[in-house]
């Protein structure tokens, strides 16, 4: 007689069903029985007993192998996860006085990292008398967009928070 399952309430002693429609391995419908009885018959069978329908009435139950079963279902969710695409975010600070050649290296690496598929959060941060040219961080932030507006679209325009600047852009999703 095989162990009782701890993991799952829906599998051979641990039904709580008096009656279960029974369904075998093969997919033969058996008709409604007493739940003792139908486990006999899985254990004749070296199969457990499941329930795979527990709204129903009676619930449905299966003969199942269910360590087999449950190795498939770990399987499948392992499968899914391989196919799921994390995003990160990652960050480029600027600055309003940024020269041409910093300009540039910053823009490189933000293609990087639009091209791997990552989202692109561009800060400024502005320091004492550069409070009063936040529309030079503007420009520099709209001048980034434009530079990589051919594999990148704006997800959020430039906003202002206290002293930081932010907008974060977005690659294309044409490949």
């Amino acid at each position: 007689m095989p162990a009782k399952r701890k993991d799952d309430g829906l599998v051979n002693e641990s039904i709580k069903a008096r009656e279960v429609m029974v369904i075998t391995d093969t997919g033969e419908k058996l008709g409604v029985m007493n739940t003792r009885e139908a486990m006999n018959l899985a254990w004749d069978k070296n199969l457990d007993l499941v329930v795979v329908a527990l709204s129903a009435k009676p619930p449905v139950a299966k003969f199942i192998d269910y360590n087999k079963y449950r190795y498939e279902q770990q399987r499948k969710q392992r499968e899914a996860k391989k196919h799921q695409k994390t995003v990160s975010l990652k960050e480029i600070r600027l600055s309003p006085k940024i020269d041409i050649g910093d300009f540039n290296t910053k823009l490189k690496n933000g293609r990087k990292f639009l091209e791997s598929g990552d989202k692109l959060k561009i800060s400024i941060r502005f320091r004492g008398r550069e409070m009063a040219y936040t529309s030079r961080g503007r420009e520099v932030m709209m001048n980034f967009a434009k530079e990589v507006e051919d594999i990148a679209s704006i997800e959020s325009r430039p906003v202002q928070d206290g002293r930081n600047m932010f907008m974060t852009l977005t690659p294309k999703k044409d490949k």
